[in-house]
């Protein structure tokens, strides 16, 4: 087992990490900006560093301060949570090749999902359900684009090999229009990521995003955790997550789960994963792979009863997966709903002093956040504060535990999206449950 571990990231994935340490009996140190040296996982762990000023890009995104944070403190392993650096293939080549352990997968996994069109191939080869596309990068043969496109359907959807985030993609309608799009999403691509490379994909008009957890240990062994649906979203960022996804075919589900875990013995996966899919009439179409555990796997976590990290952290020390896929069985329905610091309407970020601070409980709550009465938001980082999980025996009962919760959460002194959450949890289409990805954004009117 690993001794000690650089926590290197902030808020409640910190925390949420710290906690998964110490179960395990593993020593804690905890690296932050100046801002957040009052961070509720930096009073709680076993050594803190501070690397840099509050900027990101001079503190949590500076790989020569973290991997000197470990030298200093005889750290075994670096965990980078989400964000920051926890798919950046050149961190965690550097934590390697400084003796660290990285908790995550290998820099040539990372890299090989990273590239959109790589993990696509990669994909196939696996047996994954991919979305109709050009099957690799397009070329400044304009009549070779526009014959894939005919052959792929109207619409289409240009996006950047490299992007993330939202960013890097176009969709088009008409043949009219497919060059001059291409030629801008280049341009975009290049300017945000510093490659231009860029695919063509059938664009579906009604889809869900479902996706598949899974953990390997890169020993040859590898389960799923079940599926979540994450449709709720705006500008491509999640909002409330439930899982087991609703309203899936069965048949469909068994094949695409099945192909996950192939997939993870097929690319020597090693960690925890998450295959993002596309879902519509039935059809799932693989988008791409997060290559670390994500904002929304405490929903898995609750009706699977695994603890996602401290999986991480056992792969990680070279333990083989301890689970087997049999032992896996769905208990149950949950929901998480993120409250950020945002205006609920104009979704601007609203940092600030939080006065008051009332988590809701019960039976069925969890609160994933490092808030405290007295604590200051601060405004150089993203604007998640916390999560708030419920769990039940079917949908309909998580759903009237998330209300009552959302309905107890006090949060004073900032702004906070939990009205908007309110809203969504008592909307009828997502009580019913299968809204696809459009939904809210037509909803709120963006």
């Amino acid at each position: 087992m690993l001794d000690k571990v650089i926590i290197a990231n902030r808020g409640e994935i910190a925390l949420r990490i710290l906690r998964a340490c110490r179960e395990l009996g593993i020593k804690t140190v905890a690296v932050h900006s100046v801002v957040d040296r009052n961070l509720m996982h930096v009073r709680m762990a076993d050594e803190a560093v501070c690397i840099g000023p509050n900027s990101s890009t001079d503190s949590y995104l500076n790989i020569p301060s973290l991997i000197s944070a470990g030298e200093v403190t005889d750290a075994m392993g670096i965990h980078p949570g989400y964000g920051f650096l926890a798919e950046n293939a050149g961190f965690a080549e550097q934590v390697e090749n400084s003796g660290f352990v990285f908790i995550g997968p290998k820099a040539e996994t990372i890299r090989l999902m990273g590239d959109k069109v790589s993990a696509i191939k990669a994909m196939k080869e696996a047996g994954v359900p991919t979305v109709p596309g050009s099957d690799g990068p397009l070329d400044d043969d304009n009549e070779r684009t526009a014959k894939i496109a005919r052959r792929i359907g109207y619409p289409v959807i240009i996006k950047a090999a490299s992007g993330g985030g939202g960013r890097g993609m176009r969709v088009v309608h008409t043949e009219a229009a497919l060059i001059n799009s291409i030629h801008i999403t280049q341009a975009e691509a290049k300017a945000a990521f510093g490659d231009d490379t860029v695919y063509m994909e059938k664009y579906l008009e009604n889809p869900r995003h479902v996706e598949v957890q899974v953990l390997a240990d890169g020993q040859g062994n590898a389960i799923h955790l079940y599926d979540r649906d994450c449709s709720m979203q705006r500008r491509h960022q999640k909002v409330v997550e439930e899982a087991p996804a609703p309203f899936i075919d069965e048949a469909a589900r068994a094949a695409v789960l099945k192909s996950c875990v192939d997939a993870c013995i097929k690319i020597n996966y090693r960690g925890a994963g998450t295959f993002e899919f596309l879902y519509e009439d039935g059809g799932f179409y693989f988008i791409e792979m997060n290559t670390r555990v994500q904002v929304e796997h405490p929903v898995t976590e609750m009706i699977t009863g695994v603890d996602i990290v401290k999986e991480q952290l056992k792969i990680a020390s070279g333990m083989p997966l301890s689970i087997k896929q049999e032992d896996i069985k769905v208990n149950g329905h949950a929901f998480e709903c993120r409250i950020n610091a945002e205006d609920p309407k104009t979704f601007l970020p609203c940092p600030g002093l939080v006065s008051h601070f009332h988590a809701p409980g019960g039976l069925g709550v969890r609160v994933d956040s490092h808030l405290y009465s007295g604590y200051t938001v601060p405004p150089y980082y993203d604007s998640l504060i916390a999560k708030i999980i419920t769990h039940g025996e079917d949908r309909a009962t998580a759903l009237i535990r998330m209300k009552n919760a959302l309905d107890e959460t006090l949060i004073e002194g900032i702004r906070t999206n939990i009205p908007l959450q309110q809203e969504i949890v008592r909307d009828s289409h997502f009580q019913k449950g299968g809204v696809n990805i459009h939904y809210l954004e037509k909803k709120l009117g963006l």
